[in-house]
């Protein structure tokens, strides 16, 4: 027992560390060390002090150094950096871009009446406007076999005159095979700091020493206007697949001043979703992530971060707790062995769907490991012993005593009144999909009508326990956490449904309180003490 709770005492104290490890880095982020005076020497003066009138220009280019030409696609001639604008221009694509190519923008902020390359006192950023990505699949329906509108056929027709490949063969749904094909990014988003910030040149951050461009004028050291690209707006429900049809393309160009703080940060998260990138996370999991920063505010996302560490948290614990419970559980008394084998079924069917969906892995790892345990809770309740003789596995069932015979008595007795309405229910609701929804494969139909009968239906299966002996528990911080984190919606809905079940289990304890005048089998009850009895007698 001692060594169980110092190893929780352990991960408890080590998420401690982690959390205050975590805001104290936060702070260095979002905090620079200002120089103490404009007449320091080590001091870096903003060249926007000086109100210079500038310009911004936006080319497009089929090479990030522009060799091959350029074409100017946006210009603003009067650029104060401190007011926001939103610009949408239609840009023409290129020929190689069409054909599976990519296109840049080249963002310069110089001085205003000249040309970027005249200007020795230019910054400028490279973007990618094109991303290739593999295209979605087509939904079709499984009755009739419709898949795509008149303007998707015939836009397939051109692509097939072209000589071009078609995505998504088949039935309309796109393999692992397929190959990726170029999207067009809609919206390009840009800021400048607006803030006069004194840099000191002995303290100058790291993540800004990249984005510095610095000049001398005489004694002093002034650093030209910070421009970022906002890559984190850069989102999978913004693009748009590039075809041969797709000769012009629009564009919204935002911009909007920033932060020093906040710019740091942005910076920061900016890298750990391209480091995820190159671990081998996809184009949707990144979203996933981007979703978290771009939807949300500085607090909410300061909020999302301890929900999402409290979630990994208790997650760990959960397991571990549940793990613990099982190993040292010997008999089935007062257990459903049925609600045991729904939740196996159900949490498998749950992570083949969010494994479907291509969910973000914050969600679907912990999901396949619930998965895991809930197979080997099977194997413990139905007291299943594998054996392997030439190499063939053999099952072997346990017994049961009088006890957990009474028990599997009512288990069963609370499925029959379940399951008259539970089937039906199940089984209309996938008739119902089959015929007027649409989807990418039978596989995923199937997926999607049993996940929606466990989403919809599933906490029934939890009434079972209570029926037995009128116990239930429900974790609230995992309701928290699903509507932070971006899954689909049938998923965060289904968070709540075991709270159904919690009300009714306070129900139940109100219903049936606990009688605490009723003598146990020692002959003491709950409000007499042992040596008040014995004196009696």
């Amino acid at each position: 027992m001692f060594l169980k709770t110092s190893f929780t005492t352990l991960i408890v104290g080590v998420f401690v560390v982690y959390v205050l490890h975590t805001c104290w880095v936060m702070f260095g982020i979002v905090y620079t060390k200002p120089c103490d005076g404009p007449q320091n020497d080590i001091c870096i003066t903003p060249f926007l002090a000086e109100d210079p009138k500038l310009q911004l220009s936006i080319y497009t280019a089929l090479r990030p150094d522009a060799e091959g030409g350029h074409t100017l696609i946006h210009k603003e001639e009067t650029f104060d950096v401190n007011n926001k604008f939103e610009r949408i221009v239609n840009v023409s694509i290129p020929k190689k871009t069409r054909n599976n190519g990519t296109l840049y923008a080249l963002i310069f902020v110089h001085q205003a009446g000249v040309t970027p390359w005249q200007d020795p006192r230019q910054v400028h950023m490279v973007a990618q406007l094109t991303t290739y990505m593999v295209p979605k699949p087509a939904e079709i329906s499984l009755i009739t076999g419709e898949d795509q509108t008149q303007g998707e056929k015939e836009e397939v027709q051109q692509k097939k005159r072209d000589g071009n490949p078609v995505a998504g063969g088949g039935a309309g749904a796109a393999s692992n095979a397929d190959p990726p094909v170029s999207h067009w990014r809609t919206r390009l988003t840009l800021n400048i700091v607006g803030d006069h910030f004194l840099f000191d040149k002995e303290h100058l951050p790291s993540d800004v020493h990249r984005y510095l461009r610095v000049f001398q004028n005489g004694k002093k050291m002034i650093y030209l206007p910070l421009l970022f690209v906002d890559e984190l707006s850069n989102r999978v429900k913004d693009l748009v697949e590039i075809n041969s049809t797709s000769k012009e393309l629009p564009l919204t160009i935002s911009y909007d001043s920033i932060s020093l703080g906040r710019l740091r940060f942005w910076i920061h998260m900016q890298d750990a979703v391209f480091s995820l990138q190159q671990f081998g996370f996809t184009e949707k999991d990144a979203d996933e992530i981007k979703g978290i920063f771009v939807d949300t505010n500085l607090y909410f996302l300061a909020l999302t971060f301890l929900v999402a560490a409290f979630h990994l948290l208790f997650d760990f614990l959960a397991f571990k707790n549940d793990i613990s419970f099982w190993k040292q559980k010997k008999s089935m008394v007062g257990m459903s062995s049925k609600a045991v084998l729904w939740r196996c079924f159900s949490t498998i069917v749950v992570f083949l769907y969010l494994f479907d969906e291509q969910t973000s892995l914050l969600v679907l790892i912990p999901a396949g490991v619930g998965s895991i345990i809930e197979v080997w809770k099977v194997k413990k309740a139905l007291k299943i012993q594998v054996s392997w003789k030439g190499g063939k596995p053999t099952f072997m069932f346990g017994k049961l005593d009088e006890s957990e015979r009474r028990t599997e008595e009512y288990d069963t007795l609370a499925m029959k009144y379940l399951s008259y309405l539970l089937y039906p229910m199940c089984i209309g609701g996938a008739v119902y999909a089959l015929i007027f929804l649409r989807y990418k494969s039978w596989y995923s139909w199937l997926i999607n009508s049993l996940v929606n009968g466990v989403y919809a239906f599933g906490f029934l299966f939890m009434l079972p326990q209570l029926f037995v002996n009128y116990k239930a528990f429900n974790t609230f911080i995992d309701d928290v956490f699903a509507f932070i984190i971006t899954m689909p919606t049938s998923h965060r809905l289904a968070c709540f449904r075991d709270d159904v079940v919690f009300l009714i289990y306070l129900y139940q304890r109100w219903l049936y309180p606990v009688d605490k005048t009723r003598v146990n089998e020692y002959g003491v009850s709950y409000d007499e003490k042992p040596e008040e009895k014995t004196h009696k007698d």
